[in-house]
C-alpha cells in the first residue's frame, strides 16, 4: 500500500459504486450539454435523462431501504438471541456457585463437627493419662513417703539405741 491509500482508505465497495455512478450521472450531463442540438432537442432530452435518473435513484433507494430493514431485523435477532444465550449462561453460573457455596459450606460443616470430636476424643484420653498419672504419682509419693518415714524411724531408734549405749 501506498501513503495515499494508508492515509484515505476505501471504506467499502458501496463507496466505489457511488463514485461511479456520480461520475456516469456528471458524464452524462456535459455529454448533453456540450452536443450539438437545438435548446428545445437539449431541453427534452435533459428532462427525459433527468426523469429517468429520477426513476433509477428511486428505484436504488427503495433496494437500500430494503436491505436495510432485513439488516435490522437480523441483527435485532441475532442481538435477541446472544441476551438470551447470555442470560442463560449468567443464570448457570449463579446456579452453579450457589450449588458450589452450599458443598462448601457443608464440608466445613462436617470438618468442624469431626475436629470437634477428635478434640474431644483427644481431651478425654488426656484427662485419663492425667488420672492415672496422678494415682502413679500419689502411689509412688505414699510409697516413698512410707520408706522415708520407715528410714526415719529406724534411724531415731539407732539414734535412741545409740545415746542409751552410750550412757
Amino acid at each position: 500500500m501506498n501513503k495515499a491509500e494508508t492515509e484515505y482508505p476505501v471504506e467499502s465497495g458501496n463507496t466505489f459504486f457511488k463514485g461511479i455512478f456520480i461520475g456516469g450521472l456528471i458524464g452524462a450531463a456535459a455529454a448533453l450539454l456540450f452536443a450539438p442540438k437545438p435548446g428545445r432537442e437539449m431541453r427534452s432530452d435533459l428532462s427525459e435523462k433527468f426523469s429517468t435518473a429520477t426513476d433509477k435513484t428511486k428505484e436504488v433507494a427503495g433496494v437500500v431501504t430494503d436491505k436495510t430493514k432485513t439488516i435490522a431485523a437480523t441483527a435485532l435477532e441475532k442481538t435477541t438471541d446472544l441476551a438470551s444465550t447470555v442470560s442463560a449462561k449468567a443464570s448457570d453460573i449463579f446456579t452453579t456457585v450457589s450449588d458450589s457455596k452450599q458443598q462448601i459450606a457443608a464440608t466445613l460443616s462436617e470438618t468442624g463437627k469431626k475436629i470437634g470430636e477428635t478434640v474431644g476424643s483427644a481431651s478425654a484420653d488426656i484427662i485419663s493419662d492425667v488420672k492415672d498419672a496422678s494415682k502413679d504419682v500419689a502411689e509412688e509419693a505414699s510409697a516413698s513417703s512410707k520408706d522415708i518415714s520407715d528410714t526415719a524411724q529406724e534411724a531415731k531408734e539407732e539414734v535412741k539405741a545409740s545415746y542409751k549405749s552410750s550412757y
